[in-house]
């Protein structure tokens, strides 16, 4: 498949195209420059191009583009039923409240742009995890989001005291600046179109954290099968 500088295609049919995004690549155009959307359509000469879903400008991985109308109506409604299992990566160098389970609750606009968690459930993200010891004080963690809110997985992992490693807006903002890049992947989809079943994965492959070998190992073993492994209850 193709290579770019923000993206690889991962999946080309007739339908839709999946690639995997780099970090810090902003999904829509801004000051005069073009965003991800574009530069995919501009890249693969194609005439038409339908958004389905986004990732943040700081997550690196999986991402679902429809090549036609019908597609994306299609796509995004499973996407808008939460018939999509979605996986990601993080990393995240504080103790975090608890290492696997449960993160839920309602989501409310904070500070600076960024969202916190509150204790209510009128309207909850809904978030499954795991995670595993890559080393001393850093932890691995799988994520399974149930919902699709803004900054859903940034915010989860904020609650539980466990930011993630280069994240600006929800680590501490000097600790933050050292790292080389936001460790937040979407490393795993699913679904079924059309009666027939459709997943991919793409391990990270950028970030000196997520290519350690302690990193890979996990991964590799223990995270190799998202979509096998008993999650915890919901």
């Amino acid at each position: 498949m193709p290579s770019h500088p923000t993206f690889s295609v991962i999946e080309d049919n007739n339908l839709f195209i999946v690639i995997d995004k780099s970090t810090g690549v902003n999904f829509h155009s801004e000051n005069g420059e073009p965003g991800l959307f574009e530069q995919v359509k501009s890249a693969l000469s194609l005439d038409e191009l339908y958004p389905v879903h986004r990732l943040d400008k700081i997550t690196s991985g999986l991402l679902v583009f429809a090549k036609t109308k019908q597609a994306a109506s299609d796509l995004s409604t499973l996407f808008r039923l939460r018939q999509v299992n979605k996986f990601y990566l993080a990393i995240s160098d504080k103790k975090p409240k608890k290492k696997q389970g449960l993160i839920k609750g309602d989501m409310e606009a904070s500070r600076r742009g960024s969202w916190k968690l509150c204790k209510s459930r009128e309207n909850p993200a809904i978030t499954q995890f795991f995670s595993h010891s890559i080393r001393p004080g850093m932890r691995l963690y799988l994520l399974k989001p149930h919902t699709g809110k803004t900054h859903q997985i940034r915010v989860s992992l904020k609650s539980l005291s466990a930011p993630i490693v280069g994240d600006m807006l929800y680590h501490n903002a000097w600790e933050a600046s050292k790292a080389d890049r936001a460790y937040l992947h979407a490393y795993s989809l699913s679904f079924l179109l059309h009666d027939k079943s459709y997943e991919f994965m793409a391990p990270p492959s950028t970030g000196t954290l997520f290519l350690e070998e302690s990193t890979q190992k996990v991964i590799q073993k223990q995270f190799a099968s998202p979509s096998t492994l008993a999650w915890p209850a919901l």
